[in-house]
C-alpha cells in the first residue's frame, strides 16, 4: 500500500486527529495511538490501529513516548496549541529550535497539529466544537434546519472534513516535500479557515444559475410528497 512502513504517533483525542489517523492507517502506515490510562480506545476510528495506554505526565511516561516519536515519521497532536509543549513534547524537542542552535531529536518528523482557529491567531487559545467553527465562518447559515424545532448539522464539514481530512493531506504533502529536502516540518489544519474558504466556493456556486458552462443540481418537492432529483450532464439539453 502507498503508506507502508510509514511510521505514526497518534494522541487520542476528538474526532479529527482519530480521523487523520485512520485515513493514514487504511492506506498502509502502521499507526500508534496513546490512550489516557483511565480510558479505551472502541470506536470505529481506531480500526488498524494499535494502541498504548501511557501516562505522559509521569517520567517514565514521557520517557517512553519520547522514544517512540523519536522513530516514527508523523506526530498527530488534537490538542490546542501548547499542551504537548507543557508536556515537554512540543515541536521543539524533535525538530530543534527555530534558529537552528538547538538541534532535535527527531528532525525529520512530520509534526501535524489540528486546532479550531489559525494557531497564530486571536482565537489560538479558545476551545469549540464543529457547530462553533461552522457559525464563525458563515457556513451554519447556508445550512437547512427544522423551522419548528432546533437541530444541529452532522459534524462532517468542520470536524472531518476541515480537521481530519486536511490534516491527513497536509501530511502526505509534508512527506513529499520531505523526500527531497530530508527535513521535517510542522503541519497544521485549522476548522475555521477550511470552513470559511468552503463558504466563499458555495457563495460562487449559488450564483452558478448566472453561468451557462455550471451546471446546477436543483431538487424539487413532487405531490407524493417524495423529490425529484435533475442532474445535467454538460453540453446536454433539458
Amino acid at each position: 500500500m502507498a503508506l507502508s512502513g510509514l511510521r505514526v504517533v497518534e494522541f487520542a483525542g476528538l474526532a479529527p486527529g482519530p480521523f487523520a489517523g485512520l485515513i493514514l492507517a487504511d492506506s498502509g502506515a502502521s499507526v500508534t495511538r496513546i490512550d489516557r490510562p483511565s480510558s479505551t480506545s472502541s470506536d470505529i476510528l481506531c480500526r488498524g490501529k494499535r494502541s498504548f495506554a501511557i501516562n505522559p505526565k509521569v517520567p517514565s511516561g514521557l520517557k517512553v513516548l519520547k522514544k517512540l516519536v523519536a522513530g516514527a515519521d508523523v506526530l498527530i497532536d488534537p490538542f490546542r496549541p501548547g499542551v504537548l509543549e507543557r508536556l515537554g513534547l512540543g515541536p521543539q524537542v524533535f525538530l530543534g529550535s527555530d534558529d537552528k542552535k538547538k538541534r532535535g531529536i527527531n528532525e525529520k518528523l512530520i509534526y501535524a497539529r489540528i486546532a479550531g482557529f489559525p494557531t497564530k491567531g486571536s482565537y489560538k487559545n479558545m476551545a469549540g466544537h464543529d457547530i462553533n467553527y461552522l457559525a464563525l465562518s458563515g457556513v451554519l447559515s447556508m445550512l437547512p434546519c427544522a423551522a419548528d424545532k432546533p437541530s444541529f448539522p452532522l459534524n462532517l464539514l468542520a470536524d472531518f472534513a476541515g480537521g481530519g481530512l486536511m490534516c491527513a493531506l497536509g501530511i502526505m504533502l509534508a512527506l513529499i516535500e520531505r523526500g527531497k529536502s530530508g527535513q521535517g516540518q510542522i503541519v497544521e489544519a485549522d476548522m475555521v479557515c477550511f470552513c470559511c474558504i468552503s463558504h466563499r466556493i458555495s457563495q460562487c456556486t449559488n450564483r452558478s444559475h448566472r453561468c451557462q458552462e455550471v451546471v446546477t443540481y436543483p431538487h424539487f418537492h413532487s405531490c407524493t410528497h417524495s423529490l425529484l432529483l435533475r442532474s445535467c450532464l454538460q453540453g446536454s439539453k433539458c
